[in-house]
């Protein structure tokens, strides 16, 4: 069961695909964070949506917003798949403890070993203010996100 709007959003600590730490808790008070859960680099939606967050780039990370997008891929993977795919917002890896971040904000599938697809919309102050939740066949759309950071 994903975390419900009005909570804190679960603190974390994961490499990006340049190997840097980065934690959520960098953002309170400075950033709205968009957090992306996507099940796997290299796989065709999972593709389309980071590559739709690309387009939509300009307006939805900027001074008072950031995305960060995350799978349990290894870092070494990410950096690829941002260099092949042209993204400019980090990739983190919930690699190690596998999945870890996934099951704490309640979107990992245990069975298929992978995040499913989860967003978050987390406020300054660290409250999640938006959410939604697809199935790993089911894209989202990242338009949706555009509305719910337009009204924070």
């Amino acid at each position: 069961m994903a975390i419900e709007v009005g909570t804190q959003a679960p603190d974390f600590e994961l490499k990006n695909q340049h190997g840097e730490l980065v934690k959520l808790s960098d953002f309170q008070g400075e950033k709205n964070v968009v957090l992306v859960f996507y099940p796997f680099a290299f796989t065709g939606v999972c593709t389309g949506e980071v590559c739709a967050i690309q387009k939509e780039l300009p307006r939805l990370q900027n001074d008072s917003v950031q995305v960060l997008a995350v799978s349990v891929d290894s870092p070494f993977t990410l950096r690829v798949f941002a260099e092949q795919e042209e993204l400019a917002y980090p990739l983190l890896s919930d690699f190690w403890p596998h999945g870890g971040v996934a099951q704490a904000y309640g979107v990992f599938d245990e069975e298929k070993g992978c995040a499913v697809r989860g967003t978050f919309v987390i406020d300054k102050t660290g409250v999640v203010r938006w959410s939604i939740v697809n199935g790993l066949p089911d894209a989202r759309d990242e338009q949706a996100y555009l509305e719910a950071v337009d009204a924070l």
